[in-house]
């Protein structure tokens, strides 16, 4: 009985700072930054706890606390302009997106077409390339000096073809580098169709354009819908492309709330964007999880028929030839990049006037000590998150923790810059002053990354039989020694994978990094944003390469440990 009550105590003590560290760290800083949304003024709720001189502070902003700044949001018309810009932005992309890549999704899905293999693996290249990167890119290609707008006056045109600096500018990086965060879910969609339906259309007389309209397309309708509101919360969350695209003139959240913390230290202003980038990703999270779990658009039938693929000449090559055509940008803007890392200059020509490995020599002896940054955070953020997210597993699925399951949800609809904000507001002052040190950085990291390791170990942890673990029980083991010694060893290969997943993601973090990391830690990403605005853009080229050939090497890490686990 004693052993049965010490091993609960023990298992009990790990959920408890497994709450606390959710508390502080996440729940904290959230309600932290609704609160002075209201006063205007930072809120130190631990240093109320911990001082009577800092509560009677607190009391006195709570007394002047009002809806002024909610207010704000109608008659300030820099923050009306900031919501509506974001809003529209979003929906233009998540529209047109959608209709880019239905094409696609048809094509990979239910056709024949030419080179389906290679289109695939170029829809890869966007997801590995940092959001601040792609938009680098598109300034080298479309900027006043870019080969891009050489071709166009060589044909006659005037100034350039596209401005990068514009709106437009934002909506052609978000466009050509978020449309595999949609393509795949609907070419999935495509795939679980019942084809027997079409067959049966075609039978009747209706031609290959009807039955894909008033057929095939309705069936895939779930997944497309669910696929707009996601790049609509990816769109609206981005904070990468704008603090480098977008004018003055233009006001967007993200950009608007960076510039009232970091520039202005307003800090009721700061809150209040936050706030309402919170509202609004929650809200698109919540529909596209209502369009995933609440509807059911399948078809009954008996047993599935094996897919009969679309062959028809004409279709598939035009198919492939649009296919190529859009996965042809993303590649065309990395390798300007690496064109550009390799440049001794390169001005209004298509190509580099000559080329040199000395940018390359630059970074590895000036800006080696961000490239170890950018590790030892990861690394740091890493096993966090693996301690972190083996004991979440286990309580959901062994203890059926919804609470523990719900905490570990929330980052994903939380902004990283709006995360970032609420931070510094939270630990900007005595009894925990972690802002400007490498500890909240990591813990940072942890949090927002979090859920894909959660994900990852949830389904191991699923496979893993309880009879094991009680075996080793029935042998002596307290439940805490049997869930680090047996289930742990068990959970590897879900370990293995979320941890490459979260190590990529960290290593490409940009708001959380350019908004919390110290001077002395300051990681690849923060070192490239920095370079880029003091236009040394050579530099910040062959950083840049560096920071892909480190994710694509981790990529193929990661899918190697995913096949060897099929």
């Amino acid at each position: 009985m004693k052993n049965r009550l010490s091993s609960f105590n023990e298992l009990t003590f790990v959920k408890v700072l497994i709450y606390l560290f959710f508390g502080v760290f996440l729940l904290l800083p959230l309600v932290s930054v609704f609160l002075v949304s209201f006063t205007g003024q930072p809120i130190n709720l631990l240093g109320s706890i911990t001082n009577s001189n800092i509560l009677q502070s607190t009391i006195e902003k709570f007394s002047s606390a009002s809806f002024d700044n909610y207010e704000k949001i109608f008659t300030n018309k820099t923050y009306f302009s900031a919501v509506q810009n974001s809003l529209e932005l979003a929906i233009l992309v998540s529209l047109i997106v959608i209709v880019m890549c239905i094409p696609i999704a048809y094509g990979i899905a239910r056709t024949t077409m030419p080179f389906k293999r290679t289109i695939a693996a170029l829809c890869t290249i966007p997801l590995i390339v940092p959001t601040f990167i792609s938009a680098y890119a598109i300034i080298i290609m479309f900027g006043r000096a870019g080969w891009v707008t050489y071709i166009y006056n060589s044909l006659g045109g005037e100034g350039m073809l596209l401005d990068p600096y514009s709106i437009a500018g934002i909506m052609l990086v978000q466009v050509f580098f978020f449309f595999p965060y949609a393509l795949w879910p609907m070419v999935a969609a495509f795939k679980v169709s019942d084809i027997s339906l079409e067959e049966a259309s075609l039978n009747l007389g209706a031609r290959n354009w009807f039955t894909f309209i008033f057929v095939t397309f309705p069936l895939a309708i779930p997944g497309v819908i669910s696929s707009a509101l996601l790049i609509f919360t990816v769109s609206f969350s981005d904070f990468g492309t704008p603090i480098i695209l977008a004018p003055k003139d233009l006001n967007l959240l993200v950009v608007e709330a960076y510039r009232e913390i970091a520039g202005f230290f307003n800090w009721g202003g700061a809150a209040i964007l936050t706030v309402i980038m919170v509202l609004v990703a929650a809200f698109f999270f919540w529909l596209q999880h209502l369009f995933t779990k609440g509807k059911n658009y399948g078809s009954v039938s008996g047993k599935p028929k094996q897919q009969k693929l679309n062959d028809a000449k004409g279709l598939t090559r035009t198919l492939s030839v649009y296919s190529l055509a859009i996965v042809i940008i993303p590649v065309l803007a990395m390798l300007s990049i690496v064109l550009q890392s390799l440049a001794t200059t390169w001005g209004k020509n298509p190509l580099p006037n000559g080329y040199t490995l000395s940018h390359y020599q630059t970074i590895f002896t000036s800006s080696m000590g961000n490239i170890q940054n950018s590790i030892v955070l990861a690394l740091g953020a890493l096993i966090l998150s693996v301690i972190i997210a083996t004991f979440v597993s286990y309580f959901v699925v062994r203890q059926n923790s919804s609470k523990l399951d719900f905490m570990t949800s929330i980052p994903l609809v939380v902004p990283g810059i709006a995360f970032g904000i609420a931070l510094i507001q939270t630990f900007n002052t005595a009894p925990l002053h972690l802002t400007g040190t490498a500890l909240l950085l990591i813990v940072a990291y942890t949090i927002r990354r979090l859920p894909y390791m959660v994900r990852s170990t949830m389904g191991t942890m699923r496979a893993i039989k309880q009879d094991i673990e009680e075996a080793a029980v029935n042998l002596g083991a307290t439940p805490l020694t049997a869930a680090i010694t047996i289930i742990g060893p068990l959970m590897l290969p879900g370990i293995a994978a979320g941890s490459i997943l979260v190590f990529i993601t960290v290593i490409k973090e940009t708001s959380i990094s350019i908004l919390l990391a110290p001077a002395d830690w300051a990681p690849m990403s923060l070192a490239i944003f920095q370079n880029i605005l003091r236009g040394e853009y050579y530099t910040a080229a062959a950083m840049s390469v560096v920071l892909v050939i480190i994710v694509l090497i981790l990529q193929a890490i990661a899918n190697r440990i995913s096949k060897n686990q099929l």
